[in-house]
C-alpha cells in the first residue's frame, strides 16, 4: 500500500462528506491507496456517513480524545507507506495528493510535506511558520511576526519550520521513528511538537504549494467554545516551549505574548469590529496558560456524560 488518506473527525458532519467526496475526486489513479477515518465520539451521525461509503475504514472511538492521540492511532492502522493526515474540513484540490506524494518520492531525507491552505474564498492562508523560539515571540511582541516567522511563500517547494496538519503528508517511517504524535499535547502544537522532533532526528518538513486544500475551519459558535480553544491553544503552546527550551525561554515567551494581546486588546478599544475581551482572554491565558477550562475538560466531561 502506497498511500493512506488519514481523516480525523469529530462531529464535523456535512464536512466530512464533503472531505471524503474530495479524496474520491483527488486520489491518484496510478497510486494504491485506503481511506481510513477515525470518528472522535461524534454524536451528530458522522459514523453513519462514513458506514454509507463503500470502501472506507472506520475507526470509531467510544471515548472522545485528544488530536494528537487521534492522529498517531491513524497512522498505527494505516498500511501505507505515506500516510496524508486530513481534518475533517479540509477539501483537497485537484492534483494535491500527488504533488505532496511526488515530493516524498523525489527527497527521502523528507519526513512530511504540506498543503497550501485556502479559505473558502480561495485566499491563500498562512499554513508555515519558523519553528516556535524566543526569537519569534520577540517577532510577535513587535508585531512583525507575518514577516519575521511565516514561511508559506513563494511558487516552489521549500524547507520549513513546520506545517499546519490539516493536508499533511507524512512518511509513516519517520513518525514510528520518532515514537508518533506526542499525547499530551491535547490539539494545538501537537504538529509543530511532532516536525520539531522530526528535525531534530535529521528528517526535512517540505512546503509544496503545488498542492492546495480548501480549509474551512470550524470556528466556535459561542463564547464558551471560543474561551475553551482559546485556553488550548496557550496551553498547547507552553507544553512545547518548555518541552524544548529552558525554563526561562518559556516565561519570557509567556510575557512576550501575553503583552502584544494586550497591546490589541487597547487598539482594539479604538478599532471597529474588533472585540477587546478576547484579546485580553488571549493575554491572560498566555501569562497563565493553565487557568480556566480547555478543550480536555470539555473533552472529559462529554465522556463523562456518556
Amino acid at each position: 500500500m502506497e498511500l493512506s488518506f488519514c481523516v480525523v473527525n469529530t462531529n464535523g458532519g456535512p464536512l466530512l462528506a464533503r472531505c471524503l467526496d474530495a479524496i474520491e475526486r483527488t486520489a491518484p489513479a496510478d497510486v494504491d491507496f485506503e481511506v481510513l477515518v477515525l470518528d472522535n465520539a461524534s454524536d451528530d451521525g458522522s459514523a453513519e456517513i462514513v458506514r454509507r461509503r463503500r470502501g472506507v475504514r472506520l475507526i470509531e472511538l467510544e471515548r472522545r480524545s485528544g488530536k494528537a492521540a487521534n492522529d498517531s492511532t491513524l497512522l498505527q492502522a494505516a498500511r501505507g507507506r505515506f500516510c496524508l493526515l486530513l481534518n475533517e474540513d479540509a477539501e483537497l484540490c485537484d492534483g494535491a495528493p500527488q504533488a505532496l506524494l511526488q515530493a516524498l518520492w523525489h527527497d527521502p531525507s523528507a519526513g512530511c510535506a504540506g498543503a497550501q491552505l485556502l479559505a473558502p474564498d480561495g485566499t491563500p492562508q498562512a499554513c508555515a511558520w519558523r519553528l516556535p523560539t524566543l526569537g519569534t515571540a520577540l517577532a510577535a511582541a513587535f508585531f512583525v511576526h507575518r514577516i519575521a516567522t511565516v514561511e508559506s511563500r513563494g511558487a516552489t517547494t521549500r524547507d520549513v519550520g513546520w506545517m499546519q496538519s490539516s493536508a499533511l503528508l507524512v512518511r509513516r517511517e519517520a513518525a514510528a521513528r520518532i515514537g508518533w504524535f506526542d499525547p499530551d499535547f491535547f490539539v494545538y502544537s501537537d504538529e509543530t511538537d511532532f516536525q520539531k522532533r522530526l528535525h531534530d532526528a535529521g528528517w526535512r518538513v517540505l512546503y509544496v504549494p503545488q498542492a492546495r486544500a480548501i480549509h474551512h475551519e470550524q470556528l466556535a459558535t459561542d463564547r464558551a467554545a471560543a474561551e475553551r480553544r482559546i485556553t488550548e491553544f496557550h496551553r498547547g503552546r507552553d507544553r512545547y516551549m518548555r518541552k524544548h527550551h529552558t525554563r526561562a525561554v518559556a516565561l519570557a515567551t509567556r510575557v512576550l505574548t501575553a503583552w502584544s494581546y494586550a497591546v490589541r486588546a487597547l487598539a482594539a478599544v479604538a478599532l471597529p469590529g474588533r472585540d477587546p475581551q478576547r484579546f485580553l482572554l488571549h493575554a491572560s491565558r498566555a501569562l497563565v496558560p493553565g487557568r480556566g477550562d480547555g478543550l480536555r475538560e470539555a473533552a472529559a466531561r462529554f465522556n463523562e456524560s456518556r
